[in-house]
């Protein structure tokens, strides 16, 4: 009598070994949550949409070994990521999504408040929409009477140590859109927020241009990978 067989029936093909590991990764999330997974964990359940057919756990280990954590990951530039073998258009597509749903749910809890009375959520919004950018970005809130957000702004993007910044086209703007407060934002790609001294005079400058027509400057907020810093905060305007 032949020995039995452990093929399965004809037409019926064994599930892959990491099948199994996605389901107990998927329960993992939902029984105890994000703050369960390591990073590596997190960044498969985003690969596995658009990888169903490999096991991930390789490719999401490399991503962070090569960008340091799941953070800067999604923030990570597309021609960063398509440095990175095995990894295509699709997931990467996965992964932005990650990096814009995030900064729109920053900006959305930002505009339902006042922002003066919820600094807290300004430095989230800020740190989720800048801190990982590769390149210098100069942003502006524009606040109305009632502090609340009236629009937000990215205003230049330099390179990766400098962002030129003019004072007048500051003012400007706020006027064309009835502001009456500003807060400046840039970031720091080199991770750390300590301002320049070229920071401080060019927001000094900003705040000697736009003081005559009774626009506020807020404060001038400096994030990076490593914290943030403000301007006022500090007391050097």
């Amino acid at each position: 009598m032949p020995a039995p067989s452990n093929s399965l029936l004809p037409g019926l093909a064994e599930a892959p070994h990491f099948h199994g590991h996605r389901e107990r990764l998927r329960d993992r999330f939902r029984s105890a949550g994000a703050d369960a997974l390591s990073d590596y964990e997190l960044l498969e359940l985003v690969l596995f949409r658009a990888l169903p057919r490999r096991d991930v756990k390789p490719l999401a280990k490399a991503l962070i070994q090569a960008f340091g954590s799941f953070a800067e990951t999604v923030h990570a530039p597309d021609a960063r990521l398509r440095e990175i073998g095995g990894l295509g258009e699709a997931a990467i597509t996965e992964i932005k999504l990650i990096a814009a749903t995030s900064s729109r749910v920053a900006k959305g809890q930002l505009k339902q408040r006042t922002v003066l009375s919820s600094w807290a959520t300004v430095i989230d919004y800020c740190r989720t929409a800048m801190a990982f950018a590769d390149k210098e970005q100069f942003r502006i809130l524009f606040l109305d009477k009632r502090n609340q957000l009236i629009a937000d702004e990215v205003q230049q993007v330099g390179t990766i140590d400098h962002t030129p910044v003019y004072p007048r086209e500051v003012v400007k703007r706020a006027l064309e859109l009835s502001a009456t407060a500003i807060i400046m934002v840039h970031n720091h790609p080199s991770g750390d927020p300590t301002p320049s001294q070229a920071d401080i005079q060019m927001t000094k400058a900003v705040i000697e241009v736009s003081k005559p027509l009774g626009i506020a400057v807020h404060d001038h907020i400096i994030v990076g990978k490593h914290g943030h810093a403000s301007l006022k905060g500090m007391k050097v305007i």
